[in-house]
């Protein structure tokens, strides 16, 4: 198995104010370190209620993935070189 989400994996939810308009989330395994390389992100929310409700809808896309045997990658392997 590669380095995609695994079903033991914990995952985390991490929201970040950065501007007086623009909340950042992503999600990443909780073990990592070096948060550089997330499973997604999404920058540019409005609000930080937008930026949770968008971080637990994909937790829960991952969560639905993962359960049906698809296992996604973290977006460094996703982007075509």
């Amino acid at each position: 198995m590669g380095y995609g989400v695994s079903p033991h994996m914990k995952l985390k939810v991490r929201v970040v104010h950065y501007r007086h308009d623009c909340w950042y989330a992503d999600i990443d395994d909780a073990d990592d370190r070096q948060p550089d390389d997330p499973y997604w992100y999404a920058d540019g929310c409005r609000t930080q209620a937008d930026a949770i409700a968008l971080a637990c809808s994909q937790l829960a896309a991952l969560d639905q993935a993962v359960a049906a045997g698809t296992f996604p990658h973290r977006i460094s392997e996703t982007v075509a070189a």
